[in-house]
C-alpha cells in the first residue's frame, strides 16, 4: 500500500502527467487511493498525494463519490467563497491532522474527464463538492492550498508542519 506524501516533497510540487493506460493496474490505483483516503478521514486525494505523478484523483463529499482521470475543470461561478480547508499532505507536527486556514475558491465549477474505463465524466459543483475539485485540480498542477494563502497565513500554516 502506497502511503501519503507530505509538504515538502517534490512530488508535491511537480504538474501530474496524463493518464494514458486504462488497465487493471489504474483500476487497483483507484481502489488504493479510495481506501487511503478513507483511512486519512479525507473527502478527496490526488495521485501525487500518493507518490504517483499522474492526473487523476477520488472524491466522496456531499453524498458524491467518485473518481475523474484526466481532469479539466471550468469555472463556472468566480464568485470568491472563503472557507476553512485543509490538506492530508499538509499536516500538524503535533497532531498529524490537516492544519486548516480560511481559503478562497470559486463558488461553482464543472469538471470533465474520463472514468477507469475511459468512459467521458462531467460533474457541475458547488459548495464543498466545488471547493474539493479545485483543491484536488491545484494538486495536479504541483499546488497546494497554502499557495492561496496570504504570506503570513501560509507562514503560519507551513511552521506547524514536521
Amino acid at each position: 500500500m502506497r502511503e501519503l506524501r507530505y509538504v515538502g516533497d517534490p512530488v508535491l510540487r511537480t504538474p501530474a502527467e496524463p493518464v494514458t493506460d486504462f488497465d487493471r493496474e489504474l483500476r487497483r490505483l483507484i481502489d488504493e487511493m479510495f481506501s487511503l483516503m478513507y483511512q486519512a478521514d479525507g473527502v478527496g486525494l490526488a495521485g501525487p498525494q500518493i507518490g504517483v505523478g499522474r492526473r487523476l484523483f477520488v472524491y466522496d463529499i456531499s453524498n458524491r463519490k467518485g473518481h475523474v482521470i484526466n481532469p479539466e475543470l471550468t469555472i463556472d461561478d468566480p464568485e470568491q467563497v472563503v472557507e476553512e480547508e485543509g490538506c492530508l499532505s499538509v499536516p500538524g507536527k503535533e497532531t498529524g491532522k490537516p492544519l486548516y486556514a480560511p481559503t478562497a475558491r470559486a463558488a461553482g465549477v464543472t469538471v470533465r474527464g474520463v472514468d477507469k474505463l475511459g468512459r467521458p465524466v462531467t460533474v457541475k459543483a458547488r459548495g464543498m463538492l466545488a471547493r474539493c475539485f479545485q483543491h484536488e485540480f491545484d494538486h495536479l498542477e504541483g499546488t497546494l492550498y497554502v499557495d492561496r494563502l496570504g504570506k503570513d497565513e501560509r507562514r503560519k500554516i507551513l511552521l506547524q508542519t514536521p
